[in-house]
């Protein structure tokens, strides 16, 4: 800030010495006055302002000499140049894409990127362009994510797109900060915005969806119904009120099984006979 406050006090003193020495008829003070008013007047090219979540990469005669990340009115040499450098926090939306899970499916997938700069020579220097940098490495790193995992696992013994949300985000966000980290840029976030089956398989893909759902909730079922007939099994003959031969035994335990695993509720039988009868 002292050199601004120079050039700025420069330019006063040459507009003074001027308006003096025309006044005065003093040749050599208007002379010295020019002078420097000329001299405050070319420095003054090198006054520049940095506003809030900016900055200003120097660069002089093709070097880099620095950068102002600062808010505030600055200056430098009036040969250098200034290349602005946003760092706020920048989202990134993906387009839609469609690429095979690791199953064969072809499924869509979008994501959203959180991210801002925090190496602004690395961003400017060591990409061609950092935004665009940006859109690339997001959809390659997109692509490369949904081929890792399937879409849905209908074993549930390993990570899915569907069913993993937090563990897929996390693998996501390191994949592609290790891609853009040379481009001087911090992943703040990343989330999937989209996740589906192509169009073409979709239909097909919720009948298997409906039918593994299905198969699971009668798995369950006859679980809980075979937990329940053994423990009736085992108080009825642990309590002596009846005495339960291999044919009755049976014949319970299939009452019981079609009773706890059936679709709809049972409707009472009233037997009036014998087992045997």
């Amino acid at each position: 800030m002292s050199a601004v406050g120079g050039v700025v006090a420069g330019i006063a003193l040459g507009v003074a010495l001027i308006t003096v020495g025309t006044t005065s008829h003093t040749t050599p003070l208007k002379i010295v006055g020019v002078v420097l008013l000329v001299l405050a007047a070319a420095l003054a090219g090198g006054l520049f302002v940095v506003p809030p979540n900016e900055s200003r990469v120097l660069i002089l005669f093709g070097r880099y000499v620095g950068t102002v990340a600062e808010a505030g009115w600055w200056w430098c040499n009036p040969f250098t140049k200034r290349e602005r450098v946003s760092l706020r926090v920048r989202n990134f939306q993906s387009e839609r894409i469609k690429v095979n899970d690791a199953s064969g499916n072809p499924i869509e997938i979008a994501a959203v990127v959180v991210w801002h700069i925090i190496d602004t020579a690395r961003a400017v220097f060591d990409v061609a362009d950092y935004e665009q940098f940006v859109v690339v490495q997001s959809e390659t790193s997109l692509r490369q994510l949904a081929s890792q995992y399937a879409y849905d696992d209908y074993k549930q013994d390993s990570i899915s797109l569907r069913a993993n949300a937090d563990e897929v985000r996390e693998s996501l966000q390191a994949e592609l900060q290790a891609r853009l980290r040379v481009a001087g840029i911090e992943i703040l976030e990343t989330r999937l915005t989209h996740l589906a089956y192509a169009p073409e398989i979709a239909e097909v893909m919720l009948r298997r969806q409906q039918a593994e759902a299905i198969l699971a909730a009668r798995k369950t079922m006859v679980q809980g119904a075979v937990t329940l007939v053994q423990m009736a099994v085992s108080q009825l003959a642990d309590s002596d009120l009846i005495e339960l031969d291999p044919e009755r035994k049976a014949a319970m335990v299939s009452n019981l099984m079609v009773v706890l695993s059936g679709d709809h509720s049972p409707t009472p039988v009233l037997n009036t006979g014998s087992l045997y009868t």
